[in-house]
């Protein structure tokens, strides 16, 4: 009998190890899984009790130590004179959407102080991005802009009768690095066709530039470039019709900017993974290991519930009014309703058929109109326009503005924080990058400021 004994532990021991494997891999792809641990976020529907004894915590009553300012070489000091001879014209053709377009308008400015051009005023090519035809006078105020930008840089509307018919010379600036690369090899193209158009890229070296082309460019972002009449009036009338004060939140989850991310949502209603995988193309989301490293890198947008989560860490009331900044097909919105009732959008607000018309440039106008002027204001993403309205509610002094931390969610997510921890962690992170302002550096144009 004795042999049958000891046979029990020999059959035992290798089927407990087989069971200890299999339950590590399980709780391990639990805990890794982003999907699965958004899911379990907890939103809560009242407007106390949200992170125990900090219930009352307000986020925007932090003491900040550091502001960022306009810079005083820019802002302060006069523009050096412009020569009185011009190398030529340059032409800035602008791709993507409205904050995109206008980012690389106001490195057109910069270049072309730099090369001593002359500015044609810029060609809108949204046709790709909007599907439709808007230009930059259906936008911003021409005249004003260029009064405002003279003696910084020499602007035209078209050009001269005898070069009427001339198409510009392209030059391709994508690899351009700053003031040596643009006057080495732009330059001798510039001189020779004398009329160019390029796209500035999206890796310049802004700090490379001399202050005087540095100074054009702030010049003509941020204080010269304002909405049209027709439009701003239109802007004016869908800020009085928003309950004060309020919240400007910029959400940035719809199913472009989902599929561009290559995150993958699994959690996502049947219709929300049917937009995204109807314009996800040849971009397929990442998989095992490799996704939970991007997640984990804060390369995820936040999804509306995410987004609740934070807002609620942060103590943000659920009586608060918000005004949504988002273009089209938002998806999962239901998640952030559910703890706000006070939410508002452009459509909401305004009706009639010169809304219905209006394009895309001058829909999202609107949007970045209502967020400069908002009492506050979040972003979920800190894309283009995050940074350009950032920078604009910085140069009107405006500073109760807040990025959140996509990265540190994740991070702290992947540590097994949850409940009450991850809220109060979130809260510790948000109130650190809110008082030394590292959430929303500006660095181009303007300074840090020790308070």
């Amino acid at each position: 009998m004795k042999p049958q004994k000891q046979t029990i532990p020999i059959i035992i021991k290798p089927l407990l190890t087989f069971l200890i494997i299999s339950l590590s891999i399980i709780l391990a792809l639990v805990f890794l899984s982003p999907s699965s641990l958004f899911s379990e976020l907890s939103i809560s529907t009242s407007s106390s009790g949200i992170i125990g004894n900090h219930a009352r915590f307000d986020i925007w009553n932090v003491r900040r130590v550091v502001e960022w300012r306009p810079c005083k070489w820019w802002i302060d000091e006069k523009p050096v004179a412009l020569p009185v001879k011009m190398n030529g014209y340059i032409r800035v053709d602008c791709y993507g959407g409205l904050n995109q377009m206008r980012r690389d308008f106001c490195d057109g400015v910069g270049v072309a102080r730099l090369l001593n051009a002359t500015l044609v005023l810029p060609k809108f090519e949204v046709a790709a991005y909007w599907n439709e035809s808007s230009g930059f006078a259906d936008v911003f105020d021409v005249d004003y802009f260029i009064q405002q930008t003279a003696g910084f840089v020499h602007i035209v509307k078209e050009l001269p009768p005898e070069m009427s018919s001339v198409s510009p010379f392209q030059v391709d600036c994508r690899k351009r690095k700053g003031q040596f690369d643009y006057i080495e090899t732009v330059l001798p193209s510039l001189l020779e066709h004398h009329y160019i158009s390029i796209t500035p890229a999206m890796s310049q070296r802004r700090d490379r530039y001399p202050l005087y082309a540095k100074a054009a460019l702030c010049e003509a972002c941020y204080k010269a470039l304002r909405l049209n009449d027709a439009l701003e009036k239109k802007a004016v009338q869908l800020l009085e019709a928003i309950p004060k004060p309020f919240l400007a939140l910029h959400l940035r989850f719809e199913p472009d900017m989902v599929a561009y991310s290559q995150c993958e949502y699994p959690g996502l209603s049947p219709a929300s993974l049917k937009a995204i995988d109807a314009v996800r193309g040849d971009r397929q989301p990442w998989t095992g290991e490799a996704a939970r490293v991007w997640w984990k890198r804060g390369k995820c947008p936040l999804t509306p519930r995410e987004t609740a989560f934070i807002l609620q860490s942060l103590g943000i009331p659920s009586n608060t009014t918000i005004y949504l900044a988002a273009g089209d097909g938002l998806m999962e919105v239901e998640g952030l309703k559910s703890a706000w009732r006070n939410i508002f959008t452009k459509s909401s607000l305004l009706g009639g058929e010169d809304f219905t018309r209006m394009h895309g440039n001058t829909k999202a106008a609107l949007d970045y109109y209502v967020s400069i002027n908002s009492d506050f204001y979040i972003a979920t993403y800190f894309g283009n326009m995050d940074k350009m309205v950032s920078a604009m509610r910085a140069y009107r002094g405006m500073h109760r503005t807040l990025c959140l931390n996509r990265r540190a969610f994740a991070q702290l997510i992947s540590r097994g924080l949850k409940g009450k921890q991850l809220r109060r962690a979130l809260r510790r992170v948000h109130l650190e990058e809110f008082a030394s302002g590292r959430g929303t550096a500006l660095p181009d144009c303007f300074c840090e400021f020790k308070l």
